[in-house]
């Protein structure tokens, strides 16, 4: 039986550790863990294409289901996550005082969906998530999103029974990281989310301009042009993230951007462009942006993030150590707001003071108010306070983003890959 530490003993521990540098245990725990949005638990395996809950069975079983117009069936059981514009369904647990994803039978999405002239629900309405054995027997189910924007109703009809759509973002804040089975919501939501929007932006064919059409369950699309027929897949944006690291692995290198809320500092990132390497992503982006250059770049790790713009539903961080052969910084202006070398004492400061629990738990709050329709603004950025109640000077993402990691990575000396993020070797892992 997996034992979850109570959210409080983590908050004091995560605190206790990063003032005590000779205690590791918790950190070393927390960077093993997978990212939000990563660690999806109905995606661990792939299903042959004979089992019941592939995709390309599923999705038969789906089509003769909406034709018979039967609801339940024998095997496998299906269970269906409503989005409206990007929004997952969230319903709000009073044992545990948690979110939970608001999953619909096929026969509940049917009757909220039936009297609705918006929408016309058939197989390729739905988008195969994946697929989990619920109690370790033969009860398998397999999961599916659907998109109901155009349903403007639904939002009174399932706010009736406390469900509410929420921001991913708010969902993101709102989960205790020590929580596996939220964390896991958090994926499964994350990774509707970007199918989804996909499915969005990719209505009409980029090579002939033809309507697509849904294929394999939703995980690709085609073009309906008999003389075309081009296949698309989902679209992946990977985004180079680096915490860049002075000679000496006193300071590191954090910027601000316009959009920043008070006070925020993280780690500088980039797109990849066409034809380069990671390494060489890293280095032209920290230039292009601080006119620092960069030499050893150290793989940390990578998140999945499916909450930027709609036309990039799903960016991919992946995360490193750059380590900077020169310190002057000229900042260009376009990309940010600023950019500092901080000392480590500095950061593990932020580290210390910002309570990232308190934010949690406000999200949290906020979330159950909305599924209880009873919400009410709040300001998440104003809990990132000292312990004595006035603002802190400064803080870093919470522990759902990768930036954080990379910091308290370095803050604590915790190992990558089994070697501690470290002062520049004289011969580089990475000179390209």
């Amino acid at each position: 039986m997996l034992l979850i530490p109570s959210p409080s003993s983590i908050t004091t521990l995560f605190s206790k550790t990063l003032l005590n540098p000779n205690s590791r245990t918790l950190l070393r725990a927390m960077t093993s863990t997978p990212h939000a949005f990563a660690g999806n638990p109905i995606r661990s395996k792939t299903p042959k294409p004979s089992d019941s809950v592939s995709p390309q069975s599923a999705i038969q079983t789906l089509k003769t289901l909406l034709i018979s117009g039967q609801t339940n069936p024998a095997s496998p059981d299906f269970r269906i996550l409503p989005f409206r514009k990007g929004r997952p369904l969230a319903g709000w647990t009073t044992e545990g005082l948690k979110w939970h994803l608001g999953w619909l039978s096929l026969g509940e999405c049917k009757a909220y969906l039936e009297n609705s002239e918006a929408t016309r629900l058939g197989d390729d309405s739905f988008v195969y998530l994946g697929c989990r054995n619920e109690s370790g027997d033969d009860d398998d189910v397999v999961y599916w999103a659907v998109d109901v924007s155009e349903v403007s109703e639904l939002v009174n009809e399932l706010g009736a029974r406390h469900f509410c759509f929420v921001e991913l973002r708010t969902l993101m804040v709102a989960t205790d990281w020590a929580d596996s089975t939220a964390m896991g919501y958090l994926a499964i939501a994350g990774h509707a989310r970007a199918l989804l929007e996909w499915h969005n932006t990719v209505r009409f064919c980029g090579y002939c301009g033809c309507q697509t059409v849904s294929a394999e369950a939703g995980r690709r699309k085609q073009c309906s042009n008999e003389s075309c027929k081009k296949r698309i897949y989902p679209r992946v944006d990977p985004v180079v993230i680096m915490l860049v690291i002075d000679k000496d692995n006193d300071c590191v290198l954090l910027s601000r951007q316009s959009r920043f809320v008070p006070r925020m500092w993280s780690c500088l990132a980039g797109f990849i462009e066409p034809g380069e390497s990671l390494e060489e992503a890293v280095r032209r982006e920290t230039w292009e942006e601080t006119g620092i250059e960069v030499g050893e770049v150290v793989y940390h790790s990578s998140q999945p993030w499916p909450v930027g713009p709609g036309s990039m539903p799903c960016q991919l961080m992946v995360g490193f150590f750059a380590y900077a052969r020169t310190l002057e910084i000229n900042v260009d202006k376009e990309e940010l707001e600023d950019a500092k070398w901080h000392s480590r004492e500095d950061v593990t400061k932020a580290l210390t003071f910002a309570e990232y629990k308190k934010a949690q738990m406000t999200a949290a709050a906020k979330v159950e108010q909305m599924c209880k329709g009873v919400e009410k603004g709040q300001n998440l950025s104003a809990d990132f306070n000292v312990e004595s109640g006035e603002l802190a000077t400064m803080f870093i993402p919470g522990p759902f983003a990768i930036a954080h990691h990379l910091i308290s990575s370095w803050v604590n000396r915790v190992p990558v890959n089994g070697i501690e993020a470290h002062k520049q070797a004289s011969g580089s892992l990475s000179n390209l």
